[in-house]
């Protein structure tokens, strides 16, 4: 009897210990919600969020962040949250922010939030607004349409909610809460590579980099992301630090000048830079950064010598087609002018090769930005921009040289459009979103915060109908001619 007294208590210590570490104080008490803004009968969850602190660019200050369903609280979770973003952080009034879930200590813990898998770092995304007019994404919809259809053509992207948020007693309207992209079996699920990890049985993977911006504390990792608020250098300054570059131009040709120049220096478009996004620049070691950067040599090396005329490729010895292949769809479906050259993810399991993806930040998107036609290819922006710092590189039109590869993404095309990608079922998808939006009136309340005037709101949701239709037919045409 007492061995069984002895048990339960161990079991209840486990029990308590476990809880405690995956649910913060307060979850799930329904306290009635007090709020800054009359929400009526929404059901879009309400997210307040108090600091004792101003908010900074880096470090993260401690906070409380509550949220409610139906004005009911099912989460109360100590965090901590900082401004994020760089050109956006810069010239847009509607911050994004950063968010660490941390327990009572201060330390990170993982919750699930709003139903998504328990992490500790998330995202809230808002919709770029520079007064008095100049709004990115008039439908509030861009991330998460293209993030929803990447995953339900099969990729993992970021899971994210719509939700209307609180900051010290003041409404600042319509945000998405998103995943943080980052190493997590249930995120990018790639093998942890240790600063010991150089034997040829694990220096292999698991790595994630980014082709961006270097601003941003969670790239250099030495600044405040105000100390970038007028230093438009930083978001240019790539060391051997924090990245790699590619030993091809843009143009296929063989670099011979030096990497790593000054920012903006009169080479840098020719230039594509990889930087370490996991492990992380300063956890990252020598011999995993000659391991990664001789991979990606080896890939674009056999990608340019490869003869198409012929049925024998060495390239996809290195990287896995079909995401690259879905990576282009999705890039182009949105129209992501920043597709190929800025937020662009790619990542290597352990033993496995590179992949592409997840997508990411689809803001400047379907049509709106106007740098490439609506009837071109994103990946031609190199023609009609010239001279930017961030270039498409030349993968995307040389594996559009590839009779193999155009046959591959056809078949995949057609896949596709017979269900995920069916006209119906984006327009579906467009039109559904944007009537939880309008049927809550969050669209209302977010436009009134920002811009205190009368939004004609369903004209920009059948602009962006539009665009989708024409660009789902206009791919057709191209795709189904390979």
């Amino acid at each position: 009897m007492l061995k069984l007294k002895s048990l339960f208590v161990v079991f209840i210590v486990i029990l308590f210990v476990n809880c405690s570490q995956n649910e913060p104080v307060g979850y799930d008490d329904g306290k009635p919600l007090v709020s800054a803004i009359e929400i009526g009968n929404s059901e879009i969850p309400y997210v307040k969020i108090t600091t004792a602190t101003t908010i900074l660019n880096e470090p993260k200050v401690a906070g409380e962040m509550e949220i409610y369903i139906n004005k009911k609280r099912i989460l109360d979770t100590k965090i901590g949250i900082e401004y994020r973003g760089s050109t956006s952080y810069r010239i847009s009034d509607k911050k994004s922010f950063g968010i660490e879930t941390r327990d009572a200590s201060g330390n990170g813990i993982n919750v699930s939030v709003l139903g998504l898998p328990a992490e500790e770092d998330w995202i809230l995304t808002g919709d770029v607004f520079q007064a008095p007019n100049t709004i990115f994404d008039r439908t509030l919809m861009y991330h998460y349409i293209g993030y929803e259809l990447f995953r339900a053509m099969g990729n993992y992207a970021s899971r994210s909610k719509f939700v209307e948020v609180e900051l010290n007693g003041t409404y600042i309207g319509v945000y998405v809460l998103m995943e943080k992209l980052k190493k997590d079996s249930n995120r990018i699920n790639i093998e942890s590579l240790s600063s010991t990890d150089t034997d040829a049985g694990k220096i292999t993977g698991g790595y994630i980099l980014k082709i961006d911006k270097t601003s941003g504390s969670d790239v250099l990792g030495t600044h405040p992301l105000s100390y970038y608020d007028s230093n438009w250098d930083d978001d240019c300054r790539y060391t051997e630090y924090n990245s790699f570059r590619s030993n091809y131009d843009i143009n296929r040709n063989q670099i011979t000048f030096a990497p790593y120049g000054a920012p903006y220096n009169s080479n840098k478009y020719l230039e594509t830079y990889f930087v370490y996004d996991y492990p992380k620049p300063e956890n990252i070691n020598a011999a995993q950064k000659a391991y990664i950067k001789n991979y990606i040599d080896a890939f674009e090396t056999a990608l340019l010598t490869d003869n198409f005329s012929t049925n024998t490729r060495t390239y996809t010895n290195y990287i896995d087609r079909k995401s690259f292949i879905d990576f282009f769809i999705i890039n182009e479906v949105a129209g992501n002018i920043d597709g190929y050259r800025l937020s662009t993810f790619m990542h290597k399991a352990r033993g496995g090769k590179l992949k592409m993806g997840p997508i990411w930040d689809l803001n400047i998107g379907y049509g709106a930005d106007g740098r490439v036609p609506v009837n071109d290819w994103i990946i031609n922006y190199n023609t009609y921009v010239t001279n930017d710092a961030w270039m498409v590189p030349f993968w995307w039109k040389r594996l559009m040289e590839d009779p193999q590869f155009k046959s591959e993404l056809k078949t995949r095309w057609i896949e596709l459009r017979a269900n995920v990608l069916s006209t119906p079922k984006v327009i579906e998808l467009t039109s559904n979103t944007a009537n939880y939006l309008t049927v809550n009136s969050a669209i209302v309340r977010n436009y009134t915060k920002w811009t205190g005037i009368s939004f004609d709101y369903n004209s920009s949701v059948n602009q962006l109908k539009t665009y989708l239709t024409n660009r789902l037919a206009w791919m057709d045409s191209k795709i189904l001619a390979f």
